[in-house]
């Protein structure tokens, strides 16, 4: 890829940090931005640190294209939010058949301010790493969704952006696959001992496939998916090279 530059999404979850590690083996420059937004895991937010501490640690690439981190204060949408990854209650699923974990609009604001910083720091490209293949059914991580918020960033801000979800068809079996062929072992035993993916934010208990309660859907998905990688280690997940 020619000289660009990208901001990515970095919760410190598995996938945005794998979500980083694809920008960084494509893009010259990378600049991360997380969200304080009174998330209940909000141990994810000292993870995100020791990942990009640790990260240019693995490959003379990642320590020289690895730029500033940014974070941004979203407790507004934390305070507005009356769902479990925002309160004290139970992940269950509501009546409209999305778990009570659901943040409404949170990818979108997400999405709004990171592209705002993008502007000012003139990036043309954006990283996350939502799927629709292996998640929980939150609307806001779908294609069309991302998509849509694509085209609407660019004519709001009248400048082309381009969002990049290298993740959106792979399982969590295929990202930890990526995760492998992107930067060995090294990369994925990072992704196990140091990412995030717990909705109860519990740092107690190591399992196999990595930190969490063991029972909450993120860990439930994580899990099988770590299984179902260590059956078939290969990275069969959809080729994106753009």
């Amino acid at each position: 890829m020619s000289a660009s530059r990208a901001l990515v999404l970095f919760s410190g979850g598995q996938d945005s940090t794998t979500a980083l590690a694809w920008a960084l083996d494509r893009f010259d420059a990378v600049e991360t931005v997380g969200f304080d937004y009174g998330q209940r895991h909000r141990v994810e937010m000292d993870c995100r640190l020791a990942i990009r501490d640790k990260l240019p640690a693995l490959s003379a690439r990642y320590a020289e294209r690895l730029g500033p981190d940014h974070v941004v204060d979203l407790a507004a949408l934390g305070a507005i939010s009356e769902t479990a990854l925002t309160r004290e209650t139970e992940i269950v699923f509501a009546e409209t058949g999305l778990p009570t974990s659901f943040v409404p609009g949170r990818n979108l604001i997400f999405l709004t301010f990171a592209a705002a910083l993008a502007y000012r720091r003139d990036l043309r490209h954006i990283v996350l790493g939502v799927c629709e293949t292996d998640y929980s059914g939150y609307p806001d991580c779908r294609d069309d969704t991302i998509k849509a918020m694509q085209v609407a960033l660019g004519l709001g801000l009248d400048r082309r952006l381009v969002l990049h979800t290298p993740l959106m068809w792979r399982d969590k079996a295929q990202t930890f696959a990526l995760a492998r062929r992107l930067g060995g072992q090294a990369l994925l035993d990072l992704v196990l001992e140091e990412s995030h993916s717990c909705y109860l934010g519990d740092r107690t208990t190591r399992h196999g496939w990595g930190f969490g309660c063991g029972r909450c859907p993120a860990c439930d998905l994580r899990a099988k998916g770590y299984a179902a990688y260590l059956a078939t280690p290969d990275d069969s997940g959809p080729s994106y090279d753009t």
